[in-house]
């Protein structure tokens, strides 16, 4: 039964994908603040999907926690799923992603319409400052800067792996940073097939006010994510029934 709504879902979630890109392509002739309301509505269908078809919800807590304007949304990365989802708690979001994806045909296009923030990973100290100056340019606007310091996809427990370029962020564009926990990853794990049900948590924490030096900033913005992070898995493994590590890979492994 897990692999049929899996397989279901999975053929469903890319299928209302292909879908919400047709319809938007009108949208391509509106201001942006406009055109975010699609990639947001596909995101909520996505949502209802992931719930309707596995049965698996999401618990956001401390959205109350979220400050009005511009910021920096810096958060845990472990599935696809915060991908979307995470674009449903804010009202102006934009992503700092690879450059690659940016390539993608019609799908790119997507990307750069809704303002998306591409990096070169190996352009060095120019990829970095040019980054910085489009970040700074949006944060000034009112959009809310999201970006995951890891730098990509980690399986949920993994060792965590920080990149610095979250801290030259904070240091460069003089706004709060938000850290998000969560433990997406037991419920839409990374590169598998399998999707379980049960309750996704997304945790919003505390603003971290600008002014602190670059090296505290990191290691406090790395420790509340852990922290929290590691507390979520912990809950959700108990959600899933599982009881130690070794039923926890077994799991990983479908």
């Amino acid at each position: 039964m897990l692999f049929l709504r899996s397989l279901i879902f999975n053929v469903a979630f890319y299928a209302n994908t292909v879908l919400w890109m047709v319809l938007l392509i009108p949208t391509f002739f509106v201001p942006r603040r406009i055109f975010i309301r699609g990639p947001q509505g596909w995101a909520r269908t996505s949502l209802w999907l992931f719930k309707v078809i596995v049965g698996t919800r999401v618990d956001y807590r401390g959205t109350e926690k979220i400050p009005h304007g511009g910021l920096i949304v810096a958060a845990k990365h472990q599935s696809l799923w915060e991908t979307f989802a995470l674009l449903t708690l804010f009202d102006a979001p934009i992503f700092i992603l690879k450059r690659e994806l940016m390539w993608i045909p019609v799908f790119g296009w997507y990307l750069w319409k809704a303002g998306c923030v591409p990096v070169n990973r190996k352009g060095g100290s120019a990829a970095l400052h040019q980054m910085t100056a489009r970040a700074k340019k949006s944060i000034a606007q009112g959009h809310q800067i999201l970006i995951f310091p890891e730098g990509t996809r980690r399986p949920a427990g993994a060792e965590p792996a920080y990149k610095y370029g979250v801290a030259h962020l904070y240091h460069s564009l003089g706004a709060p940073c938000l850290p998000v926990a969560l433990n997406s990853g037991l419920y839409w794990p990374r590169r598998k097939f399998i999707r379980r049900p049960g309750t996704v948590i997304v945790e919003i924490m505390d603003p971290i006010a600008h002014g602190l030096s670059r090296n505290d900033f990191f290691n406090l913005v790395q420790e509340r994510i852990e922290t929290a992070s590691n507390r979520l898995l912990a809950e959700g493994r108990r959600d899933l029934g599982i009881t130690d590590a070794t039923a926890e890979a077994g799991l990983s492994q479908v």
